[in-house]
């Protein structure tokens, strides 16, 4: 079965895919970055990346929401923003989002009852609204290579409290192959595999090494860089 736009439908049975869930970033910004002690900064905004492409490749809808902006914890990430040309976020001073009108309507809007939920930090920006969505009938995945916070010890026990409320633990690559799936699905294979080759890894280069060594195709090309010109000096 194919959609309207030419990706083929998947089954579901208890899987995730593109069109059974929302994609919901909470709280990607500097000053929650500032606060990460638990993986690299640098690694958590590269899996946030995988996540969000793969979102826009696979047109799940996202929902992008940040908290106290101006007074605290600064803008969302440009580099995720990027992803998603001209969408605002849903600003909160809650630092559960499940206590935010705003968000609430928006998660109903879209009418999709599995979130795939990732954010900063974990033990409440994230655990709190998935143990609050799951009791209201919600399933919750937790990407939790894209989450973090002050401490393994606070990582690992709100990762605890939510898969004992019920949320599943993935992974940015393991929710992207989820909404692949099929290699032989060709409408988002060379999308998927661009990401890989950008964000993955040694996975990347495997891909990258065998297309170019063992299959003979022409290097990947990447659009050529740029640098920003300097502004001119004040006099």
């Amino acid at each position: 079965m194919s959609r309207s736009n030419g990706r083929r439908q998947l089954s579901e049975k208890g899987l995730l895919t593109p069109d059974n869930c929302v994609v919901a970033l909470i709280d990607l910004q500097p000053q929650m970055l500032f606060g990460v002690a638990n993986f690299d900064r640098q690694a958590v905004i590269n899996n946030n990346l995988v996540l969000a492409k793969a979102a826009r490749v696979f047109d799940v809808p996202a929902i992008l929401s940040t908290v106290e902006t101006r007074a605290f914890s600064g803008n969302f990430w440009p580099q995720i923003l990027s992803v998603f040309p001209g969408q605002g976020t849903i600003e909160r001073t809650t630092m559960n989002c499940w206590d935010d009108a705003n968000f609430l309507a928006a998660i109903e809007k879209i009418g999709r009852k599995k979130i795939v939920l990732a954010g900063l930090w974990t033990e409440t920006c994230v655990a709190l609204p998935t143990v609050q969505a799951i009791h209201d009938g919600y399933e919750v995945y937790v990407v939790e290579d894209c989450c973090g916070d002050v401490s393994q010890l606070a990582h690992d026990n709100a990762m605890t409290r939510v898969v004992q409320a019920g949320a599943k633990p993935v992974t940015a690559l393991s929710v992207m192959l989820e909404w692949q799936r099929d290699w032989g699905h060709r409408e988002t294979y060379d999308a998927v595999m661009d990401i890989v080759k950008t964000h993955c890894g040694a996975y990347g280069a495997g891909v990258e090494y065998a297309y170019t060594m063992v299959h003979g195709a022409a290097a990947t090309r990447v659009a050529e860089y740029n640098p920003p010109v300097a502004a001119a000096a004040h006099k």
